[in-house]
Protein backbone atom coordinates (compact mmCIF):
# COMPACT_ATOMS: atom_id res chain seq x y z
CA UNK A 1 0.00 0.00 0.00
CA UNK A 2 0.98 3.89 -1.24
CA UNK A 3 0.44 6.51 0.86
CA UNK A 4 -3.04 7.53 -0.01
CA UNK A 5 -3.63 10.25 -1.69
CA UNK A 6 -6.87 12.43 -0.92
CA UNK A 7 -8.31 14.85 -3.78
CA UNK A 8 -11.61 15.78 -5.43
CA UNK A 9 -12.64 13.80 -8.34
CA UNK A 10 -12.58 14.66 -11.82
CA UNK A 11 -15.87 13.83 -13.69
CA UNK A 12 -13.92 11.23 -15.78
CA UNK A 13 -12.86 9.60 -12.94
CA UNK A 14 -16.49 8.64 -11.80
CA UNK A 15 -16.20 5.27 -12.93
CA UNK A 16 -13.32 4.21 -10.90
CA UNK A 17 -15.98 3.64 -8.36
CA UNK A 18 -16.08 0.56 -10.07
CA UNK A 19 -12.53 -0.64 -8.87
CA UNK A 20 -14.11 -0.15 -5.06
CA UNK A 21 -14.92 -3.28 -3.33
CA UNK A 22 -17.98 -3.05 -1.08
CA UNK A 23 -17.87 -6.29 0.67
CA UNK A 24 -19.26 -7.01 3.99
CA UNK A 25 -20.87 -9.33 6.95
CA UNK A 26 -23.47 -7.44 8.95
CA UNK A 27 -24.49 -9.13 12.11
CA UNK A 28 -26.75 -6.30 12.94
CA UNK A 29 -29.24 -3.47 12.33
CA UNK A 30 -30.40 -0.69 13.52
CA UNK A 31 -33.89 0.05 13.26
CA UNK A 32 -35.66 3.81 14.22
CA UNK A 33 -38.71 2.94 16.41
CA UNK A 34 -40.75 5.41 18.76
CA UNK A 35 -37.83 8.16 18.43
CA UNK A 36 -34.83 5.97 19.15
CA UNK A 37 -32.46 3.19 17.62
CA UNK A 38 -33.05 -0.14 18.56
CA UNK A 39 -30.55 -2.96 17.68
CA UNK A 40 -31.66 -6.33 15.98
CA UNK A 41 -30.08 -9.65 14.87
CA UNK A 42 -29.16 -9.59 11.13
CA UNK A 43 -27.25 -11.59 9.07
CA UNK A 44 -26.17 -10.20 5.51
CA UNK A 45 -22.81 -11.24 3.56
CA UNK A 46 -22.36 -8.52 0.98
CA UNK A 47 -20.68 -9.41 -1.97
CA UNK A 48 -20.64 -6.01 -3.74
CA UNK A 49 -23.59 -3.48 -4.95
CA UNK A 50 -26.56 -5.50 -5.63
CA UNK A 51 -28.22 -5.84 -8.63
CA UNK A 52 -27.35 -2.52 -10.70
CA UNK A 53 -26.96 -0.44 -7.83
CA UNK A 54 -23.36 0.64 -8.86
CA UNK A 55 -24.94 1.59 -12.50
CA UNK A 56 -27.02 4.08 -10.89
CA UNK A 57 -24.38 5.24 -8.71
CA UNK A 58 -22.78 6.18 -11.17
CA UNK A 59 -24.47 7.86 -13.00
CA UNK A 60 -25.94 9.43 -10.11
CA UNK A 61 -22.32 11.07 -8.98
CA UNK A 62 -22.23 11.99 -12.89
CA UNK A 63 -25.24 14.27 -12.47
CA UNK A 64 -24.25 15.39 -8.82
CA UNK A 65 -20.88 16.04 -10.32
CA UNK A 66 -22.93 18.65 -13.19
CA UNK A 67 -24.95 20.14 -10.54
CA UNK A 68 -22.13 22.01 -8.66
CA UNK A 69 -21.69 18.79 -6.09
CA UNK A 70 -18.21 17.88 -4.97
CA UNK A 71 -16.91 14.20 -4.98
CA UNK A 72 -13.77 13.28 -3.46
CA UNK A 73 -11.30 10.32 -3.82
CA UNK A 74 -8.61 8.46 -1.90
CA UNK A 75 -6.67 6.93 -3.71
CA UNK A 76 -3.69 4.03 -3.55
CA UNK A 77 -1.66 4.83 -6.41
CA UNK A 78 -3.98 5.08 -9.70
CA UNK A 79 -6.53 2.68 -7.51
CA UNK A 80 -9.87 4.13 -5.80
CA UNK A 81 -10.10 3.02 -2.51
CA UNK A 82 -12.82 5.44 -1.50
CA UNK A 83 -15.31 8.08 -2.46
CA UNK A 84 -17.47 10.30 -1.27
CA UNK A 85 -20.01 13.09 -2.03
CA UNK A 86 -22.31 15.65 -1.50
CA UNK A 87 -25.07 17.51 -3.35
CA UNK A 88 -24.62 21.11 -4.33
CA UNK A 89 -28.58 21.68 -2.89
CA UNK A 90 -29.50 23.26 0.59
CA UNK A 91 -32.10 21.11 2.29
CA UNK A 92 -34.38 21.91 5.10
CA UNK A 93 -36.93 24.35 5.89
CA UNK A 94 -33.96 26.30 7.45
CA UNK A 95 -31.39 25.83 4.64
CA UNK A 96 -29.15 24.36 7.23
CA UNK A 97 -28.60 21.01 5.21
CA UNK A 98 -26.60 19.80 2.75
CA UNK A 99 -26.59 15.74 1.39
CA UNK A 100 -23.87 13.58 1.80
CA UNK A 101 -24.70 11.20 -0.88
CA UNK A 102 -22.17 8.40 -0.94
CA UNK A 103 -19.03 7.40 1.43
CA UNK A 104 -17.76 4.17 0.61
CA UNK A 105 -14.40 2.99 0.99
CA UNK A 106 -12.90 -0.71 -0.16
CA UNK A 107 -13.08 -3.74 2.16
CA UNK A 108 -9.03 -3.90 2.50
CA UNK A 109 -8.70 -0.34 3.37
CA UNK A 110 -11.33 0.37 6.18
CA UNK A 111 -10.21 1.53 9.65
CA UNK A 112 -7.26 3.27 8.35
CA UNK A 113 -8.61 6.55 8.93
CA UNK A 114 -9.78 6.95 4.95
CA UNK A 115 -13.60 7.58 5.89
CA UNK A 116 -12.65 10.10 8.40
CA UNK A 117 -10.55 11.84 5.63
CA UNK A 118 -13.36 11.87 3.00
CA UNK A 119 -16.19 12.61 5.43
CA UNK A 120 -13.89 15.96 6.55
CA UNK A 121 -13.30 16.87 2.96
CA UNK A 122 -17.22 16.77 2.40
CA UNK A 123 -18.26 18.30 5.58
CA UNK A 124 -15.75 21.44 4.58
CA UNK A 125 -17.17 21.54 0.95
CA UNK A 126 -20.82 21.67 2.15
CA UNK A 127 -20.14 24.38 4.47
CA UNK A 128 -18.36 26.09 1.60
CA UNK A 129 -21.86 25.83 -0.08
CA UNK A 130 -23.70 27.05 3.08
CA UNK A 131 -24.74 24.75 5.05
CA UNK A 132 -24.50 24.06 9.03
CA UNK A 133 -24.72 20.78 8.58
CA UNK A 134 -24.36 17.15 6.51
CA UNK A 135 -27.94 15.50 6.07
CA UNK A 136 -26.92 11.57 6.18
CA UNK A 137 -28.77 8.94 5.08
CA UNK A 138 -26.89 5.63 6.00
CA UNK A 139 -27.51 2.01 5.84
CA UNK A 140 -28.96 0.08 8.65
CA UNK A 141 -25.80 -1.82 9.28
CA UNK A 142 -24.32 -1.34 12.94
CA UNK A 143 -20.52 -0.69 11.74
CA UNK A 144 -22.25 2.27 9.57
CA UNK A 145 -24.26 3.78 12.11
CA UNK A 146 -21.28 3.17 14.91
CA UNK A 147 -19.07 5.10 12.44
CA UNK A 148 -21.19 8.41 11.86
CA UNK A 149 -22.19 8.71 15.42
CA UNK A 150 -18.59 7.90 16.51
CA UNK A 151 -17.97 11.37 14.51
CA UNK A 152 -20.47 13.11 16.11
CA UNK A 153 -23.52 12.76 13.93
CA UNK A 154 -26.91 12.11 15.76
CA UNK A 155 -30.24 11.31 14.34
CA UNK A 156 -31.34 14.17 12.17
CA UNK A 157 -32.87 16.96 13.28
CA UNK A 158 -35.27 17.64 10.68
CA UNK A 159 -36.56 14.74 8.64
CA UNK A 160 -35.80 15.53 4.64
CA UNK A 161 -39.33 13.97 3.33
CA UNK A 162 -37.98 13.39 -0.21
CA UNK A 163 -34.99 11.84 1.15
CA UNK A 164 -36.67 9.65 3.97
CA UNK A 165 -39.27 8.39 0.96
CA UNK A 166 -36.21 7.43 -1.31
CA UNK A 167 -34.71 5.05 1.71
CA UNK A 168 -37.26 4.78 4.48
CA UNK A 169 -35.52 1.82 6.07
CA UNK A 170 -31.75 3.86 6.56
CA UNK A 171 -31.31 6.03 9.48
CA UNK A 172 -31.50 9.52 8.99
CA UNK A 173 -28.33 11.54 10.85
CA UNK A 174 -27.03 14.95 10.66
CA UNK A 175 -23.52 16.09 11.62
CA UNK A 176 -22.71 19.45 12.58
CA UNK A 177 -20.12 21.23 10.53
Amino acid sequence: MQKIEYRELRRSEIEQMREIDRSEVIDSIYLYKEGALVEKEAHFDMKGFPGNELEGLIERQKLLFDEGGKLYGAFDSSHLVGIASVEKRIRGKKHRYCKMDILHVSKAYRSLGIATRLMQAISAAANALGAERLYISATESKNTIRFYMGRGARLVEELDEELFALEPNDIHLELMI
